[in-house]
């Protein structure tokens, strides 16, 4: 039973391993919170998450073989598999060992040519550290080595971290340009209505002030009715009770008699005693 437990306890074990891992939001985060800004690498320390530069490696030594030469060999072609040489210039000082002789004196070049592979170098001396020239066949094993490589690349590797930090700022600006080019419908949409929210609005305004001005024409109508009405009627009393300055100083009867209107014979005047 316990043999057959374990190798149950296996299998799930195994079945777990082989399913997907799922990665969540929370735990990129968790990842990139762990990961502090020092463990990247600056102008000052070339060494970090991002860099090639290793401090432990002996950026100054590799090796390569003879692939030509001249009669007098002092111009020698090297091929090598160290990717470094690129940072080399011409008249950059070089020194090499025969992998043969690795006793003897070191021999001193300069850089002649760099090219993808293949170094080229010109040799003041070979018989420091090779006796005949006549026998200095193709596909010597050389070791060289070059202090100002070493310089070279760790220069590189700061100006590396640079334009890694130049990168990360454009990727930044490319992440925005990017989720602003994908979402531009959707934003687009969400712009447009907007603007179709607050023209609705305003127009709801607008119908809003055309109905209080019209009832407000119909309150002014009314009123000027009413003020005609009682201007009417104000004029009728004003007309009423106006004062009229007649003054007669003859009597009507006289006048009519003495133009001969057919008049009544005057009454005869009422006795008072």
């Amino acid at each position: 039973m316990g043999i057959i437990f374990t190798t149950l306890i296996l299998i799930l074990e195994s079945f777990a391993l082989a399913l997907p891992q799922v990665i969540t939001e929370e735990s990129v985060k968790k990842r990139i919170q762990d990961i502090e800004k020092k463990d990247f690498a600056t102008i000052e320390n070339a060494v970090g998450l991002d860099s090639f530069y290793d401090p432990n490696i002996d950026y100054t030594k590799f090796s390569g073989r003879m692939t030509d030469k001249d009669e007098t060999a002092t111009l020698i072609k090297i091929s090598t598999e160290s990717k470094n040489i690129k940072f080399l210039k011409p008249a950059d000082p070089v020194t090499f060992k025969i992998v043969k002789y690795q006793d003897r004196e070191s021999c001193h070049a300069n850089v002649r040519s760099v090219e993808e592979g293949y170094i080229t170098i010109y040799v003041k001396n070979l018989f420091r550290c090779w006796d005949d020239i006549g026998n200095f066949r193709r596909g010597t094993i050389l070791v060289l080595e070059s202090k100002r490589l070493q310089e070279r690349i760790k220069v590189a590797s700061r100006y590396r971290v640079s334009l890694l930090n130049k990168k990360r700022d454009f990727l930044f600006q490319l992440n925005e340009v990017n989720k602003f080019v994908w979402g531009f419908n959707q934003e687009l949409v969400k712009v447009a209505a907007k603007y179709d929210r607050e023209i609705v609005e305003i127009q709801k305004k607008k119908e809003e002030a055309m109905n209080l001005m019209l009832a407000k024409k119909r309150d002014q109508i009314r009123i000027q009715k009413e003020l005609a009405y009682r201007l009417d009627e104000l004029d009728k009393d004003l007309k009423y009770y106006r004062v009229e300055k007649d003054e007669v100083y003859t009597d009507r009867w006289h006048l009519d008699k003495d133009v001969g209107v057919p008049t009544y014979e005057r009454p005869v005047p009422i006795k008072t005693q």
